[in-house]
């Protein structure tokens, strides 16, 4: 899955990173970071919940080799996937909070429609 924004980490650091912002993400149906990371996690969890509306092994494994928790997973196929069945793309807002205190980062709040 290709992607631009580098996030000033190296590749295994930011891929970790970004496994825990979208396993975070599903397990509490909306974070707040900066609109930057957002925008990465919004790519990668609309992904995983495309991927999750059809429930079989194949996808469950697929899922959970970049989701963290299992049960996190089990929740993503069972409670958040089938409430997007019929719905195209589209699945996560991005609102902009404004700067963050200590060091004026733009913050965003993602969560689900």
């Amino acid at each position: 899955m290709p992607r631009t924004r580098k996030l000033g980490r190296d590749t295994a650091h930011r891929t970790a990173m970004l496994r825990g912002l979208v396993t975070f993400f599903f397990e509490n149906g909306k974070i707040e970071t900066t609109v930057t990371r957002a925008k990465e996690v919004q790519s990668m969890a609309e992904k995983m919940l495309t991927i999750a509306k059809e429930d079989n092994l194949h996808n469950r494994r697929l899922v959970l080799s970049f989701i963290t928790k299992e049960a996190v997973t089990h929740k993503l196929f069972t409670e958040v996937a089938p409430k997007y069945v019929d719905r195209a793309g589209g699945y996560t807002r991005i609102t902009k909070i404004g700067p963050r205190r200590g060091d004026a980062a733009e913050m965003a709040i993602l969560e689900l429609v």
